[in-house]
C-alpha cells in the first residue's frame, strides 16, 4: 500500500514531467526544423550545443543551472530583484532540469526523421506556390510526425526520471520537490528497501513501455 509521500512523489513526477514535455516539443521541433532544413554557418556548433545534455553528466548541468538560475545567477538574481522569486529548491526548477536533459532526445530524434523525407514533396510544395511556412506545417510536419511521436515520447520518460541535475538545483525537500528517483535515492539510503522496490519497478514499468512506444513508432519515421 502506497503512502501519502510515495503517490507525493509520482504525482510530482508526473507534473514536473508534463511541464518539462509541454515546452520541450515545440522548442525541439522548432530547432530540429532549423537543423534539418536550413544551411547557416555555426549550424555545427548550434548542433552540438543542443546535444551536449546528452553526454554531459547531469550534475553539471545542474551547476550551469545553479551559474544562470540562482539567486545571484546571471538570469537569476534579475528574477530576484523583479519579482523576489528565487526558483532554486522549488518543482518549478526541476521542470527547468528536466526540461534540459530531456530536450535533445527531442531535437536530435524529430531531426532525424525530418533529414528522411523525400525533398521532392517539398519542392513540389514550393512549386505549387505554398509558402515555407505552409509546406512546414502541411507537409513537412505532417510527413515526420512517427519521428516527432517517438521524440515526444522519449522525452517525457527522460524527463520523468531525471536525477541528478534535479537534485542539485531543486534539492530532495519533502513534501516539495522530492520525485520518484529522488524518493528511490532517499529510500535506499534509509533502508526502506520496500518503498524503494516498489517505486523502482513502476518506473521500469512505465520506461520499458515508452521504449517500446518509441521503437513501434519511430521504426518507420516516415510514413
Amino acid at each position: 500500500m502506497m503512502d501519502s509521500s510515495l503517490l507525493f512523489s509520482i504525482r510530482l513526477s508526473f507534473q514536473v514531467a508534463a511541464v518539462a514535455e509541454l515546452v520541450a516539443v515545440p522548442v525541439g521541433i522548432f530547432v530540429a526544423y532549423i537543423l534539418a532544413m536550413k544551411q547557416f554557418k555555426g549550424k555545427d556548433i548550434i548542433d552540438t550545443i543542443f546535444t551536449l545534455p546528452l553526454v554531459l553528466p547531469p550534475t553539471v548541468i545542474g551547476y550551469y543551472l545553479i551559474v544562470l538560475l540562482g539567486r545571484n545567477g546571471i538570469i537569476g538574481k534579475y528574477l530576484y530583484e523583479a519579482m523576489g522569486f528565487n526558483i532554486m529548491f522549488t518543482w518549478y526548477a526541476a521542470a527547468v532540469a528536466s526540461f534540459c536533459v530531456s530536450l535533445p532526445l527531442m531535437v536530435k530524434t524529430t531531426k532525424a526523421a525530418i533529414e528522411l523525407i523525400d525533398k521532392n514533396l517539398i519542392e513540389a510544395s514550393y512549386t505549387l506556390g505554398h509558402s515555407e511556412w505552409t509546406t512546414a506545417i502541411r507537409v513537412t510536419l505532417p510527413l515526420a510526425k512517427r519521428g516527432i511521436l517517438a521524440g515526444a515520447i522519449l522525452t517525457f520518460a527522460r524527463a520523468l526520471g531525471e536525477f541528478g541535475a534535479t537534485l542539485m538545483v531543486a534539492g530532495n525537500i519533502p513534501g516539495k520537490t522530492t520525485t520518484v528517483p529522488l524518493a528511490i535515492y532517499t529510500a535506499m539510503e534509509s533502508g526502506e528497501y520496500a518503498k524503494a522496490n516498489i517505486l523502482a519497478l513502476l518506473f521500469t514499468v512505465i520506461s520499458g513501455g515508452s521504449l517500446y512506444l518509441a521503437n513501434k513508432y519511430g521504426g518507420k519515421a516516415v510514413k
